[in-house]
């Protein structure tokens, strides 16, 4: 008899457990996967990590609010892969995202990355968010591509007139390292210094693997420009300005977002004064919520955030909060709320998106190294037509 009650009494004991576990206070997390790609190994890393750090702030940041969707409380997951700045392996580690069940994309870094692989995407029905600032990425015709910075039609436009009118260089001499990105941005470059009244005297190739520019420099010198532009990373432009200052060539080093960085300031050194670049965006110090930002990057990472990582950040919550607002982590249901978003971010009140997933909020700021640091030396801040 004794045994019969015991029997029982687990029989009881287990369906009240059953019951309590199929409860919503005992609901298990709905798992929302995102995807992310970019350098993580190689000398572009550094861009990777900081983008991946903007991330995971915002992700670990959503899990503690706890927020319902698809009827339960939504646990993120970062999907990382190293697509080591290669398009052919970026389109490898996309279709390997894609098979790994993700509800979107934050990803990739670069334009030549992110281009080819928006198509996987594209063809999986998954929104995309991307760090790459190359007009031909939303020029696709693809519904599902939105980008985190301005891209480099507006960015170039702005570099271009700073270069004549604010540098009075009549005269530029250009260098790309031929990717999308250092291709794109010093072709937009190109376009405004001769719309303000400025001349293309040269133009000169390199690769984003070179280290010698000497040959280049030395027939851009002959030229006697009054500024040169480089779209290109900042370990190759880092190298290069030091030996435009060993070639004794006085014009100055003008380039591109990636330039600005520490790390171009250790690998130019004592050369690295004068050179100016161009950043999407504004300075840290004057984003909506600029200082929040890095308090928090600082507690969590123990290190000054980068330039990518409050755009990164703002790139994840955007996601997340048309996942909110749609209550759904289906692409169909968010899709739409994303297109129309319109929120307050870390990097500016005023996020929303034009009808190619460009931002309509149009930032650029130009830096200048003085005494081995970047300081700021004008941000023009204006809306897409």
């Amino acid at each position: 008899m004794q045994s019969i009650t015991s029997f029982k009494l687990a029989l009881v004991s287990t369906a009240v457990f059953g019951a309590l576990a199929a409860s919503p206070a005992f609901a298990a997390d709905k798992v929302i996967k995102l995807g992310f790609s970019a350098p993580l190994t190689g000398p572009q890393a550094h861009y990777g990590e900081d983008m991946r750090n903007g991330l995971v702030l915002a992700l670990e940041e959503a899990n503690a609010q706890k927020i319902e969707i698809d009827g339960a409380t939504a646990r993120f997951e970062l999907v990382a892969k190293d697509d080591q700045a290669d398009p052919r392996t970026a389109v490898q580690v996309a279709q390997q995202i894609v098979d790994d069940g993700v509800d979107g994309v934050l990803g990739h870094f670069n334009s030549g990355t992110t281009i080819p692989a928006s198509r996987v995407y594209n063809d999986a029905g998954i929104p995309q968010i991307a760090m790459a600032t190359s007009p031909e990425y939303t020029q696709q015709g693809y519904d599902n591509t939105f980008r985190m910075m301005t891209s480099d039609t507006q960015q170039g436009a702005a570099v271009g007139q700073f270069i004549v009118k604010d540098l009075a260089a009549k005269k530029v001499a250009l260098i790309d390292d031929r990717t999308a990105y250092g291709q794109g941005l010093t072709d937009q470059v190109a376009r405004a210094v001769e719309k303000a009244g400025g001349q293309i005297v040269a133009r000169e190739y390199t690769t984003d693997k070179a280290n010698d520019f000497t040959s280049i420099l030395t027939n851009i010198k002959s030229k006697a420009p009054d500024a040169i532009f480089f779209g290109g990373l900042d370990a190759q432009s880092g190298p290069m300005k030091r030996q435009m200052q060993t070639l004794d060539i006085k014009a100055p080093l003008v380039s591109g977002e990636m330039t600005r960085s520490d790390t171009f300031l250790r690998l130019a050194g004592a050369a690295a004064d004068g050179t100016y670049a161009s950043l999407a965006g504004v300075p840290l110090s004057t984003m909506a919520a600029g200082e929040k930002f890095a308090k928090d990057y600082q507690a969590r990472f123990k290190a000054e955030p980068g330039v990518y990582a409050p755009y990164a950040y703002d790139g994840a919550w955007n996601m997340i909060t048309a996942m909110k607002e749609a209550g759904s982590s289906k692409a169909e249901d968010y899709l739409p709320k994303l297109a129309a978003l319109k929120r307050n971010g870390a990097t500016s009140s005023n996020i929303a998106y034009d009808q190619n997933g460009d931002l309509k909020e149009i930032a650029v700021t130009i830096y200048e190294v003085k005494d081995g640091k970047w300081t700021m030396v004008k941000t023009m801040v204006s809306q897409a037509n």
